[in-house]
């Protein structure tokens, strides 16, 4: 490997961050960005099962666990972004009113079709939504109309919306903002919002160590913090 190429695992949502920062890393660095992305959960099982990475960027808890695990070096965890839950529909669908907890039930009611992640496996986002569905007394109600993503670039909500299968779907932000055939209506109501923190940090078998550091403090940068802010997510 050329000690030139930085590899990455990270979670899907900051996959679009990377796809404008590493050419821009890249430029500035001379170090290639050779990312791979999954939920976050997935994320930390490869590292656990020891692919190969420089830097890994997941959510905090999951982090902490790698620490203490050996598989990241200690100290070196730097927090990159937050990030929150949004709905969206198909581009150009009439945008129901989720303006309270209240407004999105009747959203979630009155849709034939809606798309969350599945609440094992594939993401945060998932587990969060089937504890709301319960909280708002709809789980019962909705559970033949939901169509479950499996998490991962190639199982975004927003693919099944823009596919026609859904009405409206709720994943991350970012998630959703990845994909150009939806519209994004708004962040979920604060009552049920649930905000992830993600930090990045360098791996323990890391071949490129410097390397990391250096896109690790890149993506601290002002400019990099207004990118991460543009696709959906809240700079750190």
């Amino acid at each position: 490997m050329s000690t030139a190429e930085v590899r990455v695992l990270a979670t899907t949502a900051m996959k679009t961050v990377f796809e404008e920062l590493s050419p821009r890393f890249q430029a500035a660095s001379g170090s290639r960005v050779s990312a791979s992305f999954g939920p976050s959960v997935q994320v930390e099982k490869r590292l656990a099962e020891g692919e190969a990475a420089d830097v890994a960027v997941l959510t905090i808890a999951a982090a902490n666990d790698m620490l203490a695990r050996g598989k990241l070096l200690a100290g070196s965890l730097v927090d990159i972004a937050r990030s929150g839950l949004g709905v969206a529909v198909r581009r150009g669908a009439p945008k129901p009113d989720i303006s309270s907890a209240e407004a999105f039930k009747r959203a979630l009611l009155a849709a034939k079709s809606i798309a969350v992640s599945k609440p094992v496996g594939a993401g945060l986002s998932g587990a969060h939504m089937a504890k709301v569905f319960q909280d708002l007394g709809i789980a019962d109600a909705i559970a033949v109309k939901i169509k479950y993503g499996t998490g991962g670039v190639s199982g975004l909500v927003g693919l099944i919306i823009e596919r026609g299968e859904a009405e409206i779907g709720v994943q991350q932000i970012a998630e959703l903002k990845a994909v150009p055939g939806v519209d994004f209506i708004g962040p979920l109501p604060s009552e049920l919002q649930s905000v992830t923190p993600f930090a990045a940090a360098i791996a323990a078998a890391a071949q490129n160590a410097e390397g990391g550091r250096k896109l690790i403090a890149f993506l601290t940068t002002p400019a990099a913090k207004r990118v991460i802010e543009a696709k959906g997510l809240q700079p750190a």
